[in-house]
C-alpha cells in the first residue's frame, strides 16, 4: 500500500516565515535556520527552514525561503520566497504595513490597485509580527516572489482580475494535496462529518468561492471545498442524507455542469464556450453576437460581451441567459445526484465573475443562502 500523501503548506505561511526571519535579524542580527510560526487556522505551531537572511541597511533586512506545498501538483513547489521588513516610515499608522512587491499579483481594474494578499494571509502576517514588535513600534513588509509574474501565466488568477503575480490566498496554513486521488476520500469523510450536523451544504471548488461564502456570512461548518470532484460529491451527499446544496462558484467552472460534466478539471472535458453558445442561441440571440460568444477567449469575454450589449442597447441578455444557466446547472445536478444514489436533493445555484461580483442567484439559490448565513 502506498504511503498516503504528504501536506504541505500554503503560500502566506512562507512569506510569514521570511518576515519573521528578517524581523529577528533586526532584533538580534542573527542569521537562523528555522523559525517557529503559529498557523492560526488550524491552531498549530510548526517550523519553516530559512534559506538565507541578511541585513540591507540599517534597519532593513532581507529573508528567504521556499515553498513546499508537500504531495500537490503546485506550481509553486520550491519558488523562492522573499521578505523584505523595514522599519516604518514617519507617517505610517498601522503597526504592520504589509505590501506587495515583485512577483505578487494586483487587482486589475483600479488606478492604484490593491495588492492580492487576502485575510488569512493578512492575518497570519499580524499574528505572528506582532509579537516581536516593541511598545509602539511600526514596521513595513514587503514579500516578493522572483517567479510570480512568470508563474501566474499559468494559472486563472487574471480569470479573476489578478494581474502580474500570484496570490497570497488561502483560509488555512495547510496545502492538502488535492490532485491527488486519495484526497477524494478526505474530500468525503470531511462531507460526512459536516451532513450529519447540517442537512444544507454549501459546495465550493475552490478558494475564490470559500472566501466569498465567508464574506457573505454563510456558516463555515457548512461550507465544503469540492476540487473539481463535483459529482463523487453530490452523490456522497445524496447518501448520507443531505437534503440540499447551494453550489458557490465561479460561472466559468460551475456552467460545465449544465452540459452535465461533473469532473470540472479541463484535462476531463471543457466545452464551455460551447454551453454557453447553445444557451444563448436557444434564447434568440441574434446570430452575429452568437458567433462571437462562440468565437470568445473564454466564457468571462463573453459575459464581458453581453454586458457591454446590454448597457448600450438596453437589453438584459446576462439575466436571461445566466437564469437559464442556472437552472440547468440545478437541474443536470439533481439528475445526475438521483440516477447515482437514487435520493432526491434541492439544489441552488449562485454564480460570481472574475472580479469576484455575484452575476446570478437563482430562487433556490436565494433560499439555500438565507438558510446558510449566521
Amino acid at each position: 500500500m502506498s504511503p498516503p500523501p504528504r501536506s504541505g503548506y500554503t503560500l502566506p505561511v512562507f512569506a510569514c516565515a521570511a518576515a519573521i526571519a528578517a524581523l529577528r535579524w533586526l532584533r538580534q542580527s542573527q542569521s537562523l535556520a528555522a523559525v517557529t510560526l503559529d498557523l492560526v487556522v488550524p491552531a498549530q505551531t510548526i517550523e519553516i527552514p530559512i534559506e538565507q537572511v541578511s541585513g540591507l541597511k540599517a534597519g532593513a533586512a532581507l529573508a528567504i525561503t521556499r515553498s513546499d506545498p508537500g504531495d500537490n501538483l503546485d506550481l509553486t513547489r520550491n519558488t523562492p520566497v522573499w521578505a523584505l521588513v523595514e522599519e516604518a516610515a514617519a507617517d505610517q499608522t498601522e503597526p504592520i504595513l504589509l505590501l506587495g512587491g515583485e512577483g505578487i499579483g494586483k487587482h486589475q481594474g483600479s488606478n492604484n490597485p490593491e495588492p492580492a494578499i487576502y485575510a488569512y494571509a493578512r492575518q497570519l502576517f499580524q499574528e505572528n509580527l506582532s509579537r516581536w514588535l516593541k511598545p509602539g513600534e511600526k514596521i513595513q513588509v514587503t514579500v516578493i516572489l522572483p517567479q510570480g509574474r512568470s508563474l501566474a501565466q499559468r494559472t486563472s488568477n487574471e480569470a479573476f482580475g489578478v494581474v502580474e503575480g500570484l496570490s497570497l490566498l488561502g483560509t488555512t496554513g495547510i496545502s492538502q494535496p488535492l490532485s491527488a486521488p486519495q484526497q477524494l476520500e478526505n474530500f468525503r469523510a470531511e462531507l460526512r462529518q459536516k451532513a450529519a450536523q447540517w442537512p444544507c451544504l454549501v459546495f465550493c471548488v475552490g478558494e475564490n468561492g470559500l472566501d466569498i461564502g465567508r464574506q457573505l456570512g454563510i456558516k463555515p461548518v457548512q461550507l465544503m471545498k469540492t476540487a473539481n470532484w463535483i459529482g463523487p460529491l453530490l452523490v456522497e451527499a445524496g447518501l448520507q442524507g443531505v437534503t440540499s446544496i447551494l453550489l458557490l462558484g465561479y460561472h466559468g467552472k460551475l456552467i460545465k455542469l449544465a452540459g452535465g460534466i461533473f469532473h470540472t478539471h479541463h484535462q476531463v472535458a471543457d466545452c464551455r464556450q460551447e454551453i454557453f453558445t447553445a444557451h444563448a442561441a436557444s434564447l434568440g440571440l441574434p446570430l452575429p453576437i452568437v458567433q462571437e460568444i462562440l468565437h470568445s477567449a473564454t466564457v468571462e469575454a463573453a459575459l464581458t460581451l453581453l454586458r457591454h450589449l446590454d448597457k448600450t442597447t438596453g437589453s438584459s441578455w446576462v439575466n436571461q441567459i445566466y437564469r437559464v444557466l442556472s437552472q440547468q446547472i440545478e437541474g443536470r445536478s439533481q439528475a445526475y445526484i438521483l440516477k447515482h444514489s437514487d435520493k432526491r436533493v434541492e439544489v441552488g445555484c449562485l454564480l460570481f465573475d472574475r472580479q469576484r461580483e455575484i452575476i446570478t442567484t437563482s430562487p433556490t439559490g436565494t433560499e439555500l443562502l438565507q438558510q446558510a448565513l449566521i
